[in-house]
């Protein structure tokens, strides 16, 4: 356990706001062994009160049956009292973390997101959380009575016969070692299971997720083989770690059975020798029993915490990670951008050692449609990040209306761009909810008027709800094009200063592609706008085109003067457009 101190102590921090409900369980606790404790008295005593046929004391029997009623109620009440204070503890504990790790993964880099799997991110969450939440909530209940219950025992043995209860001490510990020496190598285990469950969940989520792409490109059996792998993997390495855990158990209880044993074997040589009643033989039964069992216990206990510690690092590791650069201190709040953006000296790529943005400037007036065209991977769609501040520019500086990107709040830079993507997405909900998702109070009037414009009202009126029809997570029951449809119009509603348009039509058919360019038009109309795209029929009308080749600007103009100068546009363009 040493080697998880510092994951213990972070548990503890999130435990310690609810340290009144943890005394008033320990409390209970107490109480609850005090009266599990006092039973065998009682039992011995009874039996005392037995002495054989034709002599039994009816009342003073009588009378110990009527304490040990008082003490199995009593004892009922307290352990209710316990596990509820339990449980409202652990899921109060697991809530707090659940929602911690949330809260950061709402402030870590794109960046992060970009180099690790959504399926790895969503196991620590949900999973290593669930499982973390049982350990605690084993942890709870059981360390602490058991410990208790351990040393009341052994005050209530030495008080009946000291050598007795010497033998029980001397041998116990035999089942601690086996316990300890077991559960110290199940950790790395359960931490491989933990890393493999998540390793599936990835796999699960990325071939549910793309279930078409599966199946149209003939992919079932190489995902059966990714998947079989994989549970494969998991089904090994989960068998280890229950097998090693689970012998725990076994181990611990062969062990208590020779204490038993002995206590039976000595007792019955003391009662025959007069050194004690059969009554207090029967309690010393009961409490060499009641004091191994908690050995049993704890063994499974820290087993269970092993796991839960495993899972809680996981998930500390990824609360550990690197948040976003924040604001800079006094960062200023852009109410409404007047549409100048500057490109200065910019250099930027994803990993030092292979270079993508070299040295770009641009001048953008207000007002100007600048188009970004170029081949796939010429550093179109990243020239897009930066401007939004997904990513931070390595060298030179991006500024919107006169102020350095670094120097604004992230929230207002973002909120002054309008961003309609190639990648379209539809949370779960109503068609309404997914309109104004950047702007929840708009009325549906507004909503309406938004989705005219985008051309989406005439299909919308046609669902069986209207704009109360609800769609799937990613909009899985409606077409590719309606659902790009719903984003441009979710950019509608919020009417920003400034437009990204990222391949936003590519998915629309050609007829209604002309309407929504129309409506384009209007939108842009003394906006900025940014306009990344492939076919180049699209960005004609543009008052600037950047052509971009290996992360380099090498052309840039209007349509027709890039036209005249016969170079790597007007190639694009020839191509596009060539007649066989």
């Amino acid at each position: 356990m040493g080697k998880n101190k510092d994951t213990m102590k972070r548990v503890l921090k999130f435990i310690s706001p609810y340290k009144a409900k943890i005394i008033i369980m320990l409390l209970t606790a107490l109480v609850t062994v005090g009266f599990t404790l006092y039973t065998p008295i009682l039992i011995g005593n009874g039996v005392d009160n037995i002495v054989g046929p034709g002599n039994v004391n009816v009342a003073g029997l009588l009378k110990v049956l009527g304490t040990l009623a008082v003490v199995v109620i009593g004892n009922a009440v307290s352990q209710w009292v316990m596990n509820l204070l339990t449980n409202q503890v652990t899921y109060s504990v697991v809530q707090d973390v659940r929602s911690q790790a949330f809260a950061h993964l709402q402030e870590v880099p794109v960046s992060y997101i970009d180099a690790n799997q959504p399926g790895d991110i969503l196991s620590r969450i949900v999973s290593d959380v669930s499982q973390f939440s049982d350990g605690l909530l084993m942890g709870f209940t059981q360390l602490f009575t058991g410990v208790l219950t351990i040393f009341g025992t052994i005050g209530f043995m030495l008080s009946i016969s000291v050598k007795i209860a010497v033998i029980v001490i001397l041998l116990t510990p035999i089942s601690l070692f086996v316990a300890s020496f077991i559960a110290g190598r199940t950790f790395r285990m359960f931490q491989e299971q933990s890393e493999k469950r998540a390793e599936m969940t990835s796999i699960v989520e990325e071939l549910v997720g793309n279930q078409k792409i599966v199946q149209a490109f003939s992919y079932e059996e190489r995902a059966n083989e990714r998947f079989g792998k994989v549970n494969e993997e998991l089904r090994v390495c989960g068998i280890k770690a229950i097998f090693f855990s689970s012998i725990t158990n076994p181990s611990t209880r062969f062990v208590n059975g020779l204490v038993y044993t002995a206590v039976g074997i000595f007792g019955a040589f003391t009662v025959i020798r007069g050194g004690m009643t059969v009554g207090q033989l029967t309690s010393f039964l009961n409490y060499a029993n009641q004091y191994t069992k908690p050995f049993n216990e704890i063994s499974g206990v820290v087993t269970e915490l092993e796991n839960a510690l495993a899972c809680a690092k996981r998930l500390f590791d990824f609360i550990d990670t690197p948040v976003q650069e924040p604001d800079a201190p006094g960062a200023i709040e852009l109410e409404k951008a007047d549409g100048r953006v500057n490109v200065e000296n910019v250099s930027f790529s994803y990993r030092k050692e292979v270079p993508l943005l070299t040295d770009i400037s641009i001048d953008v007036k207000p007002g100007q449609r600048i188009a970004i065209v170029g081949p796939t991977g010429c550093g179109k769609t990243t020239m897009i990040n930066l401007l939004m501040r997904f990513y931070d520019v390595d060298e030179g500086q991006i500024l919107v209306s006169g102020h350095p990107v670094k120097e604004l709040t992230r929230d207002s830079l973002r909120r002054n761009f309008g961003m309609v993507l190639q990648e379209t997405w539809l949370k779960a909900g109503t068609i309404r909810e997914n309109i104004a998702y950047g702007k929840p109070d708009a009325t549906l009037e507004e909503v309406m008027e938004a989705a005219r414009h985008a051309h989406a009202h005439s299909f919308i009126k046609r669902m069986p709800n209207g704009y109360d029809t609800v769609i799937s997570e990613g909009g899985g029951n409606i077409s590719q094009g309606q659902k790009q449809l719903l984003c441009i119009a979710r950019v509608m509603l919020m009417h920003p200063a400034m437009l990204i348009l990222d391949e936003a039509t590519s998915s629309i058919d050609t007829r209604t592609e002309v309407k929504v360019q129309k409506a384009f038009a209007e939108l842009m109309e003394g906006r900025t706008s940014f306009i990344v795209a492939h076919r180049l029929s699209t960005i004609q009308e543009a008052d600037l085109i950047l052509v971009m080749k290996d992360g380099n600007i090498i052309e840039q103009g209007k349509h027709e003067e890039l036209l005249a100068k016969k170079g790597f546009y007007a190639n694009l363009y020839e191509s596009q457009f060539a007649v066989s």
